[in-house]
Formats: structure tokens, C-alpha cells, sequence
């Protein structure tokens, strides 16, 4: 049995990037494409309509689109993760149904908030989860990121997780990652089913000795975070240790410098995809610091450079 079909989900979980034409329509074409190098690659599963999706500038409609198109050509050779947030507890509670109705494994949520200031308290971050669990009967994974600005300490995490049902994935990117999930670990007990490393792996090895179970990175090179975590688990933590030094400049630049647009960048170079549009007003980085990305990535020998050519 591969990772992939084990429950708990652990493995190597990227995000998809949603697929735009030069024009900025969808390329729901070029969607399923991506979706076919991943698997190729080796992920373990693979999330959708995250930030790194750029899910903040797409129509309910083109959310609905990409969903729909992805779970069916995944077809269930790997799990999806359907990323379904939003501020309030009855559209995100919506949206979940019916990703569970379409045949994701999951969903992942972040706290409820919106802009700088409008931020929740515990008591309402926690009733906004429990009306969550209680509308669907597939996991929910918590995403605990800066991008939300709110503050969600590891004992109100593992809290979470015991108290209400669904509640068991933690994707954890903040600072001191490592620490935050140990601690998680700790006090959660059987109950964190699945404590994740994201924000691109660049805490990844601090991550995975910390006792995280997956990974949630950007979708450019999932078979290089396969030869970090696969030794991992098998308990070769040096030949990890190599491996992560090994990827560690890609990944810092994807982390550090592309950003969001590394992922369709590398896939366009490849011949994954055609356009590696990305919707305005979001811009892509200057043409140097592409130039850098795909050197880097060819000196790896990424598998995205060569699949589609």
C-alpha cells in the first residue's frame, strides 16, 4: 500500500497552481496536465485552490470549475485536498459540502478573518470550526499561517483537535515552526492525526524532526521533497539531511523570490503548460530572478524540466 492511500494522510501533499491562459481564463486544460506531472512525480496527494492557487482571485464559479475538472481527472489515483476558506462559517461550511460531495479527502480552512484588522477570538475561531465539523464527515485540516494574522497558540490548536471531531490535519507556518509542532504533538496525542510542515519546505528538516507527518509545498518539483521526506520516514535521517541541503537553494527560491509564480514558472519552462499567467494585479518576478529559478532547477534535474518535452 502506497502513502498515498494510508489514513492518516502523510507524504508529500503540494499545491496545485491554478491554470490561466494568457488572457486570464481558465486553462482547465492545462489544469489537468499539471495535475498528471504531480502524480508523475510522486506526490503522495495534492491540495487545490490555496493561496498558492491564487484561490483570492478567482469567481465562486472558477473555483466550482477548477474543483469539479480536478477531482474528476485525478479520478481518485491519489487524495485531493480542497482548500475551502472563508470568513463566514456559512459560506466556508457550504463550500466544504459540497468538496466532500465532489470526492476530496479533506478540507483545509484557515481562521476566519479579513484584511489588517477584522480578526476573531478564540471562542468564535472555535465555533466557526465546530459548525465546520459539523456539517461534513471528512477531515479538517487547520491552517495556521501569518497571511491571517491570528494568533493561534498550539494549546488552543490541541484543543481544537480533541474537542471537536473533524478537526485533526495542523498546517503549521509560522515561526519556529518546529517548536510550535512538538508542542502540538505533545498535547494533542492521537488526537493531531496529521501535524504538517508548509510555507514551501523551507522549514521542512526542522519540520519532519519535529515529527511532522507531510508537507504542503508548491508544486514545481515534488520529486525533489520525495527525496527528503521518503528517507525520513524510512529512518535515514543523514541521507534526508544531504537531500535537504541538496534542494534547500531551490526551494529558498521559491520561498524567497518567485513566490507564487515559481511553480508555473518552472511547469511553463517544462513544457507543462503553455502560459504561466498569472491573474493581475499580481506581477511575475524580473526576468533574472526567473533566469535563476530554472538554473537552479536544471542543475537538480527536476523532473518538471523535461516531463512535458
Amino acid at each position: 500500500m502506497t502513502l498515498s492511500r494510508q489514513k492518516p494522510y502523510r507524504g508529500v501533499f503540494p499545491v496545485a497552481p491554478t491554470i490561466f491562459h494568457d488572457d486570464g481564463t481558465l486553462d482547465l486544460d492545462g489544469q489537468r496536465r499539471v495535475i498528471d506531472f504531480m502524480i508523475d512525480a510522486g506526490v503522495d496527494g495534492i491540495c487545490i485552490l490555496a493561496n498558492f492557487s491564487e484561490q483570492f482571485a478567482l469567481t465562486d464559479d472558477e473555483r466550482d470549475r477548477v474543483m469539479d475538472a480536478v477531482l474528476r481527472h485525478v479520478a481518485g489515483r491519489v487524495p485531493v485536498i480542497v482548500t475551502t476558506t472563508h470568513f463566514s462559517t456559512a459560506i466556508c461550511a457550504a463550500r466544504s459540502r459540497r468538496a466532500q460531495d465532489a470526492g476530496a479527502a479533506m478540507v483545509m480552512v484557515m481562521p476566519p478573518y479579513h484584511g489588517a484588522t477584522i480578526r476573531v477570538g478564540e471562542a468564535g475561531i472555535e465555533a466557526f470550526f465546530r459548525a465546520l465539523s459539523d456539517a461534513i464527515s471528512i477531515p479538517i485540516m487547520i491552517q495556521d499561517a501569518p497571511v491571517s494574522g491570528t494568533s493561534l497558540p498550539a494549546p488552543f490548536l490541541a484543543r481544537l483537535a480533541r474537542d471537536i471531531e473533524h478537526v485533526s490535519y495542523f498546517k503549521i507556518e509560522t515561526a519556529q515552526a518546529a517548536s510550535k509542532l512538538r508542542t502540538l504533538i505533545e498535547l494533542g496525542g492521537d488526537a493531531v492525526e496529521g501535524p504538517w510542515d508548509g510555507e514551501e519546505g523551507i522549514t521542512l528538516m526542522a519540520d519532519l524532526d519535529a515529527g511532522a507527518t507531510g508537507a504542503m509545498t508548491g508544486s514545481g518539483f515534488p520529486d525533489g521533497i520525495r527525496q527528503i521526506i521518503d528517507p525520513h520516514f524510512a529512518g535515514q535521517r543523514d541521507k534526508a539531511a544531504l537531500a535537504y541541503a541538496r534542494w534547500l537553494p531551490l526551494i529558498n527560491y521559491e520561498n524567497r523570490q518567485c513566490g507564487l509564480c515559481a511553480a508555473k514558472i518552472l511547469l511553463k519552462e517544462g513544457g507543462v503548460i503553455a502560459s504561466d499567467a498569472v491573474r493581475h494585479p499580481l506581477e511575475h518576478p524580473h526576468p533574472k530572478t526567473r533566469a535563476g529559478l530554472i538554473e537552479i532547477a536544471r542543475q537538480l534535474d527536476a523532473m518538471v524540466l523535461r516531463w512535458g518535452k
